[in-house]
């Protein structure tokens, strides 16, 4: 196979069923392409976590193969973890170490020698800007900077895949998008990234390929733009000025409710002209003050999807 074209992540026909009769996955089928920014999606109990974890070797599965750029988990189980990083949703390290010795402790479980460890992690510590903080108590640090330690840490092995499961979870916006930068700077340089979020906002500005898994299937998968263009709803809310009248006007095709006596809310064609919108608010007496996006065309790809899977 060449290099050049082999997947950084090759799933076929993944399976997995629990000794309790639960079928986790169902034939997952999947490639993630190297140099990608890759988001797989799904509600709880979907079978994200049971997927990353038998990639990442802590779940066997029932059948089915995984290959980590060519290297079959089952073949050779260490080569494919050496090229792989994981970064789980939970805060795993001690915290009464220091991120210094955190990293280097890590490095080692991977045979890495420790006159390489060092300077290795003073780089990764300096990129994720916990230099600083190298020789303090992790215990002492902000959830930002344990979540970032968390990624440092498994930057440690230089793994070209990096998997990262509800990275910024619990983490306020001003730190999420802190971090989102770092996984840019990581992404662009060279390092394949898979990012499991419920933040759906978050995979719509990282990420340029998506699959949408539920109750065990991927139920959509491809390119994030080609899949947003599917939509052919969008949504808008309207500041009025003033009160609303006690009826609405009704638009053709379109959706409007007020959810209290200041705000409108619009569901409406894509392909609707919103002028038309206007007119019938404007025949009505209503004055709009402002307008902004409902919500992200992504959350509702993901509604979209799941429902129908789920009713199919």
């Amino acid at each position: 196979m060449n290099p050049t074209t082999t997947p950084a992540l090759c799933i076929d026909a993944l399976r997995k069923t629990y000794d309790n009769g639960v079928q986790a996955l169902k034939g997952v089928s999947l490639d993630v392409a190297p140099g990608d920014f890759f988001a797989l999606l799904g509600p709880n109990g979907a079978g994200k976590s049971t997927l990353i974890g038998i990639v990442s070797s802590l779940v066997n599965k029932t059948s089915g193969s995984v290959q980590v750029f060519g290297t079959d988990i089952d073949a050779d189980r260490d080569a494919a973890m050496r090229q792989l990083g994981l970064v789980p949703q939970e805060i795993n390290f001690n915290m009464f170490e220091k991120p210094l010795d955190i990293c280097v402790n890590y490095a080692g479980f991977y045979g890495i020698p420790r006159n390489e460890a060092l300077p290795r992690a003073e780089q990764v510590l300096k990129d994720a800007l916990l230099w600083d903080k190298a020789d303090k108590m992790s215990r002492t640090l902000s959830g930002g900077m344990k979540r970032r330690l968390m990624i440092a840490r498994a930057m440690m092995t230089q793994p070209r895949l990096l998997i990262l499961d509800e990275p910024t979870a619990g983490v306020d916006i001003e730190i999420r998008r802190g971090m989102w930068k770092t996984l840019r700077e990581i992404n662009a340089a060279g390092t394949t990234i898979i990012l499991t979020t419920h933040y759906l906002e978050e995979a719509e500005s990282l990420c340029r390929n998506l699959a949408i898994i539920d109750h065990g299937s991927i139920v959509e998968q491809g390119p994030m733009k080609s899949l947003l263009a599917k939509l052919d709803v969008e949504g808008f809310l309207f500041d009025i000025e003033g009160n609303l009248p006690a009826a609405l006007p009704a638009i053709e095709g379109a959706t409007l409710t007020a959810p209290d006596d200041h705000t409108l809310d619009l569901d409406m064609p894509r392909a609707m002209d919103l002028n038309r919108v206007f007119a019938a608010l404007d025949a009505a007496g209503i004055r709009v003050r402002s307008m902004r996006t409902k919500s992200n065309r992504l959350e509702e790809l993901f509604v979209r999807m799941t429902t129908k899977e789920g009713n199919a």
